[in-house]
This record gives C-alpha cells, sequence and structure tokens, in this order.
C-alpha cells in the first residue's frame, strides 16, 4: 500500500485538532466573547433586607440578589443591575420615586437605561406589583379561623378582583418584551415567574391566612405566572420557572428550608420575599438556563 503524502498526514492533523476542541464545553464568557448582562425588575429580584445593601438605598437591592450570584458564577463582562423593590411595568421607561419605611429616598432612572446595543443577557423579574399581589395578601392576613376569608371579599358578585389585575398585565409585560427588543436587540432575554409562597391549604396560624385564601394567593401568584410565560413565548423570550422548583422551601417550612419568607421574617429578607437561600436557588435556576443557551 502506498504511505500517505505528507499533504494528507498535516490534513488529517489539522482536522483532529478541530474536533478535539469542538468536544471542548465552552463557557458562555468562551463560546461569545464579550458579555454584558442587564437585570431588571422588582422586588423578588432586588433582594430587600438581604444583607448586603448596594445600589439607592430605598430599592433594596442585595449583593446577594439572583442577579450577583448570576454575575459571580458567569463572571460577565459588564454587570448592570438596576432592580429596585417597588417597581412595576412602567418604571421600565420612566423615574421611580423609592422610599423606606413611608419616607422618601428619592428617585431613581427608568430601568431600560441599563440596555444597550451591547446587551447580550437580560433577566427581567416584573408584574406582581402592577398586580398589587402583596397589597392583597396583606389585606387577607387573619387570626381568627372562623372569620369570612378574604377570597369573599375580593370575589363578590362573581367578578374575581385579583384575577382581573392579573389579567391586566399581560399587555403591560408584552410592551416591556418589546422594549427590551428594540434597545438591546442582540440580547437573550429571559423572564421568571414568581415562587411559591405558601403550599396548598397553608399553615394557619404560623402563616396567619385561612386555608382558602392560602389557595386563593398562591393560585393568583400561579395565573401571574401564566401570563408571564405567555407573553414570554409570544415576544421570543425565556420563560424561567422558579414556582414548581420551589416546592417544599414556600413560607410553611422550617426556617432552614424556607426561600421565601412568612408575614414575620425568620431571617434577614422582607416579609413575603425570597431570602438569601431563595435568590440564591433562583440564580442556580436561571443560571442553569443561561448555561444551557
Amino acid at each position: 500500500m502506498k504511505p500517505p503524502s505528507v499533504r494528507v498526514l498535516r490534513h488529517s492533523c489539522v482536522v483532529a485538532a478541530l474536533l478535539a476542541l469542538s468536544a471542548v464545553p465552552a463557557t458562555p464568557a468562551a463560546a461569545q466573547g464579550r458579555q454584558v448582562y442587564a437585570a431588571l425588575g422588582d422586588s423578588m429580584a432586588s433582594g430587600p433586607l438581604i444583607p448586603d445593601i448596594t445600589g439607592p438605598v430605598g430599592c433594596g437591592r442585595s449583593t446577594h440578589n439572583y442577579a450577583h450570584e448570576l454575575d459571580r458564577r458567569f463572571s460577565f463582562t459588564m454587570f448592570r443591575d438596576v432592580t429596585c423593590s417597588g417597581a412595576e411595568t412602567r418604571h421600565l421607561t420612566e423615574p421611580q420615586s423609592t422610599s423606606v419605611l413611608g419616607h422618601p429616598t428619592g428617585t431613581v432612572s427608568p430601568q431600560f437605561t441599563a440596555l444597550s446595543s451591547d446587551t447580550t443577557l437580560v433577566t427581567l423579574t416584573i408584574g406582581g406589583n402592577d398586580a398589587g399581589l402583596i397589597g392583597v395578601a396583606n389585606q387577607c392576613v387573619n387570626l381568627n379561623p372562623f372569620a369570612t376569608p378574604c377570597k369573599t371579599k375580593f370575589t363578590a358578585g362573581g367578578v374575581d378582583q385579583v384575577a382581573a389585575r392579573v389579567d391586566a398585565v399581560a399587555p403591560k409585560i408584552a410592551a416591556a418584551l418589546d422594549g427590551i427588543r428594540l434597545r438591546a436587540p442582540r440580547a437573550r432575554v429571559l423572564v421568571t415567574g414568581y415562587g411559591l409562597y405558601i403550599k396548598p391549604g397553608g399553615c394557619w396560624p404560623l402563616q396567619p391566612v385561612l386555608p382558602v385564601d392560602a389557595d386563593y394567593l398562591q393560585g393568583n401568584v400561579f395565573r401571574l405566572n401564566d401570563v408571564i410565560a405567555g407573553q414570554a413565548k409570544a415576544h421570543g423570550a425565556t420563560y424561567v420557572d422558579v414556582a414548581a422548583p420551589s416546592a417544599g422551601h414556600d413560607s410553611c417550612q422550617a426556617p432552614g428550608d424556607r426561600w421565601i419568607e412568612g408575614y414575620v421574617p425568620t431571617d434577614l429578607a422582607a416579609p413575603l420575599h425570597p431570602n438569601r437561600r431563595g435568590e440564591a436557588a433562583y440564580a442556580r435556576i436561571v443560571g442553569d438556563v443561561v448555561g444551557r443557551g
């Protein structure tokens, strides 16, 4: 048999080298070069009262919110966290007035100022304040097991007021996603839902809401998640579910197992908000989606 020529051998070596390189898993930064990450959203994303505070005090932004944890995992070239407690979808495009315990602390710029043509990743958690879900939850506190459920009030006359508010968030999420795409056309956009706040049937009196109200409140969180997921799909974004993976980590669980604090926190976190374990868990969930991308 005739021995292979030098040219054939050289070609074979090049092919082998390329195949070997292609088999090495690349990190997002290595695979895509410069990575610019912008984190947008409300208090579920900002992490109020979780040490340490960073940015405007009224935004309750933590160095251990899920965005900061993502940055530690992926070491983005540039990281812009503009999440802020109390943010509604309108605060993506207009300034937001902030406060602490009812005392004004100033005004922050519209969150879309964090976006630019070089942004490669955007995370968004928003909609809960538009629907007023925290306010509803606070109206459902009940220390009397024989009292009338708050669900009765919100569904009087056969109209579910809270469900209507939740459904009204849909066009706002749609506009937000279109606005992101306009300002950051290269970016991958991940939109999270909201977590599991209370287990089915609740855990009265540990969390002071009646069983029917516990299901009503969490049911509207699920409804909002469905709205967000539907708009994400319709507008070219990726929905990230954090509720299903939260099973066994709601506010009814032992303090060390909770990702969400209850009406009276047992950890450094705001009531009815994720604690540091929750933000870290959300970061793992979101980060795994980023990694797969």
